[in-house]
């Protein structure tokens, strides 16, 4: 090979590296190894190291250029995430009031989310992984396991992904502002009885692959199986209300959660918020109390009770089912951190992870009891 092809092969080779490869070794060496061999031993010094200069320059390209797909590639998750959010916003007045209002006193451009809540079937493919393959691509990571043995559930949570602009720097409001953890959670379907199982698969089987499309299904706030039967919904809801809850709902989002710590007034401590939203006429979660409290004191939560939607089920009855609600949390500073200044505290200075305790008390959102509380 001559000295004009090899320094063709090298440059070729460069621009087809993938750039997110060429972030991740030591390009600088390899291309420059690659470069000098392309010229005689006996060329100038200042010939090579223009070549240094000039191979640095491409991998800064590259390097610029992978950012830049980086930054379009979340672009259209957020849009994704804003889809699921109209949605939600659409199918419950009070999320959208009480998001209203928070802003009406709060910063209206720095509402942020905690976490996404969804739920799901775990049979056949229906389960986390339908919708967590969605946010691993975009590169969340997998955490801790949940189990809720009474409810017959389990559930994992999803870090957003790290090294990016998203946890302090970013100045956007929902959807649009720091990224959300993620919450998914499963119905163990094979625990319950064989009525209740029939019920499930005879749906999904109906949905067929629709598991591949349930983020697609969860931003068009449609069903992957057919529309039930009122008769289903009712048997499900006796031995399951996250069942039935699951049937007529989907893969929508359960309940986003507003990040308490992160507002710029008094509302900022979930106990003034709770007590803010209840003054003017919302009702909370009153299950174990309106506040929910980890055994470590750090995690504080709490929820509205889900507003109802009219859902006209295919056997022809027209009836209202529990829909989504909103949560809100207060993450603590970690003790070894209590030393910081407020400005200087970040949200990896604060509580992480969810605790089983709270979120079984916040499941009950959408039972009878509390939406009957609620009316009563």
């Amino acid at each position: 090979m001559t000295t004009k092809m090899l320094s063709l092969y090298s440059t070729t080779m460069t621009e087809k590296m993938p750039s997110l490869y060429l972030s991740t070794i030591n390009p600088h060496f390899s291309i420059i190894s690659w470069k000098k061999k392309s010229f005689p031993v006996t060329g100038s010094r200042n010939l090579f190291t223009t070549t240094v200069h000039a191979s640095r320059s491409k991998v800064d390209h590259q390097i610029s250029r992978s950012q830049g797909h980086e930054e379009e590639s979340l672009l259209l998750m957020r849009s994704v995430l804003g889809s699921m959010e109209r949605v939600y916003l659409k199918r419950n007045p009070t999320a959208k009031a009480i998001l209203d209002l928070v802003k009406s006193v709060d910063d209206a451009d720095h509402i942020c989310y905690d976490h996404l809540a969804f739920r799901t079937f775990g049979v056949k493919g229906h389960g986390i992984e339908s919708m967590a393959s969605f946010f691993l691509d975009y590169g969340y990571k997998q955490q801790e396991e949940l189990r809720f043995p009474a409810k017959k559930l389990k559930a994992l949570w999803f870090s957003p992904p790290s090294g990016l602009p998203h946890e302090d720097a970013a100045t956007g409001s929902g959807v649009n502002g720091p990224l959300p953890r993620i919450f998914i959670s499963e119905l163990l379907v094979d625990q319950l009885s064989p009525q209740a199982q029939g019920i499930i698969e005879k749906y999904i089987e109906t949905s067929g692959s629709g598991y591949k499309h349930a983020t697609l299904a969860s931003a068009l706030g449609s069903l992957t199986w057919k529309k039930p039967f009122f008769s289903d919904f009712q048997q499900l809801a006796k031995e399951s209300e996250y069942a039935a809850w699951t049937l007529v709902n989907g893969y929508a989002l359960n309940h986003v959660t507003i990040s308490t710590h992160r507002l710029k007034t008094h509302l900022t401590n979930i106990r003034a918020l709770n007590q803010f939203l209840q003054e003017n006429g919302f009702k909370l979660n009153s299950e174990g109390g309106a506040l929910k409290v980890s055994p470590d004191g750090l995690l504080l939560q709490s929820s509205t009770v889900a507003d109802s939607i009219s859902f006209k089920f295919s056997d022809g009855f027209t009836e209202s089912v529990p829909c989504s609600y909103i949560e809100f949390a207060e993450r603590l500073v970690l003790p070894q951190y209590k030393n910081l200044r407020k400005e200087e505290v970040k949200e990896f200075h604060r509580r992480d992870g969810f605790e089983v305790g709270n979120a079984d008390k916040i499941f009950e959102s959408t039972s009878k009891e509390q939406l009957t509380r609620r009316t009563g």
